[in-house]
């Protein structure tokens, strides 16, 4: 049995695709409110935040993955999400399940050249110190070698099927309402983006690799890195039609979060589009050299079609 907590989300989903397609058609998927993505999946209904309902959705698991979401909330996090992995790690422990933990890159903070697995944890966000903080929970138990786990890190999304992302909704979300597109702070900084069904691709793969467990993983991204600027040209390019767009100076991102929580919720981590965000992803690229990434400008026409 795979299972999979935090199910309905776009990662939870394009995992599900790849395990039933690739490894196996047992899979549970586990959330408040779970939907099947393929049809023998096994649905549990859970909340995280109770130790005896994760408990439960992780018995008679071989596989846990630890893909849920909450709220874009400071003080959410700072309340959940340490409650969420100690219960889950607990569970995994009591059960003998193995934890593959789908991370982000918050608790490195502002870095100057390539982020690697290797990379100091200098959050200076309180989102950043939330993520730090139970990635470094489940790194003691890995550690301490009393859970057999790994972590996947994945940096800025964009991918179909409703990702939600910076770049899907400043960029292709406007296409499709037919508004002037935005970039934060500039449009000449070079950015990493992970391809969502990739991203699903590549944990799935990890999760049933045997000697990937215990370490971290960068997951794979194109390394033909585009600026704001590039990235909305070849957009335009593959669209047809010209694109305008208008770069958000700091301020104005903070004035608008005065009367939008969700855009305060994002002021905190501007940081990352202020230099280049490069993601090294070279580790799992030498361990998987077959596995094949999606070009930026294949997930473009993707993405467009659905539009």
């Amino acid at each position: 049995m795979q299972t999979i907590l935090g199910a309905n989300g776009i990662i939870a989903t394009e995992l599900a695709k790849e395990l039933c397609r690739q490894y196996t058609t047992n899979i549970r998927l586990v959330s408040r409110h779970p939907r099947k993505v393929n049809d023998t999946d096994e649905l549990v209904t859970a909340d995280l935040l109770d130790a005896a309902q994760t408990a439960a959705a992780v018995q008679g698991s071989d596989i846990v993955y630890l893909v849920a979401g909450l709220p874009y909330q400071t003080a959410v996090w700072q309340a959940q999400w340490p409650v969420v992995m100690r219960n889950v790690i607990d569970a995994c422990k009591c059960y003998g399940a193995k934890l593959v933990f789908f991370d982000n890159v918050y608790m490195y903070g502002p870095v100057k050249g390539q982020m690697t697995e290797e990379t100091f944890f200098g959050a200076t966000s309180k989102k950043g110190r939330v993520r730090a903080q139970i990635a470094s929970m489940l790194l003691e138990e890995i550690g301490n070698k009393t859970l057999t786990a790994m972590i996947c890190r994945a940096p800025e999304f964009y991918g179909p099927a409703h990702t939600q992302s910076s770049t899907n909704a400043t960029i292709f979300d406007n296409i499709r309402k037919k508004k002037r597109l935005q970039v934060l702070l500039k449009d000449s900084t070079l950015r990493t983006l992970i391809y969502t069904p990739d991203a699903g691709r590549a944990t799935a793969l990890l999760g049933n690799t045997p000697d990937a467990y215990h370490e971290t993983w960068h997951l794979p991204c194109d390394t033909n890195r585009l600026t704001a600027m590039q990235f909305i040209a070849e957009v335009g390019e593959l669209h047809g039609i010209t694109l305008k767009y208008t770069v958000l100076k700091a301020w104005m991102v903070k004035l608008v979060g005065l009367f939008n929580p969700l855009v305060k919720e994002v002021v905190e981590l501007l940081y990352q589009y202020e230099q280049d965000y490069i993601f090294d992803c070279s580790k799992f690229m030498k361990r998987f050299p077959g596995f094949t990434v999606t070009p930026i400008q294949a997930g473009i026409k993707t993405i467009l079609a659905e539009l």
